[in-house]
């Protein structure tokens, strides 16, 4: 753009800053949004090369929607601050040991409690709950009824749920609470 140009443009820019500004508000919806994109438009204009133009409040008016809409993209591939700091605590969580022993001491008792299954629940429990298979093809593959798949799905999840709670009674069970219960009284 020549110089005369781009004086044009800015001169348009500083007369009718205040139109634009209501007219960029509007369809951005918020004047603070509107009054950085005029900014960010006034910088971009002073690093652009273009002919000549016809039409200065219609270009400038486009030019600072363009500025909005990249600054839109730019946001939204932006982690936020808690995002980051989410992130950060998941990595750090993962390499916790203490979670990690009890996450291994959940599983042996899940694996203790589906020993403890018949043979044929197990089996339904497995494909139903590891292999992600629908209950009609254990049906067909069992030679059992659908709502018979449901009744063992079932009893195997309440035995697996009582047995996961037993070990957490043993574990924190009710001997504290009776402890910290006399405590308070005495």
């Amino acid at each position: 753009m020549t110089k005369t140009g781009l004086a044009l443009l800015l001169r348009v820019l500083m007369d009718d800053y205040n139109i634009l500004k209501g007219q960029l508000s509007r369809r951005l919806g918020s004047p603070d949004v509107a009054d950085d994109a005029l900014q960010d438009a006034y910088l971009r204009l002073q690093r652009m090369d273009l002919p000549s133009v016809k039409h200065p409040r219609s270009y400038l008016f486009r030019v600072a929607l363009n500025v909005a809409a990249d600054q839109r993209r730019s946001d939204r591939r932006r982690l936020a601050r808690s995002e980051i700091e989410l992130l950060l605590r998941v990595d750090h969580d993962e390499l916790d040991p203490e979670r990690i022993a009890a996450g291994r001491s959940s599983v042996r008792s899940l694996m203790e409690a589906l020993e403890e299954l018949p043979p044929r629940r197990r089996e339904i429990f497995i494909a139903a709950r590891l292999n992600g298979l629908p209950q009609a093809e254990i049906a067909a593959r069992h030679g059992i009824s659908m709502r018979y798949v449901e009744r063992e799905l079932k009893l195997a999840l309440d035995h697996c749920r009582e047995r996961l709670e037993m070990k957490l009674s043993e574990k924190f069970g009710p001997g504290r609470s009776e402890t910290s219960d006399s405590r308070e009284r005495s």
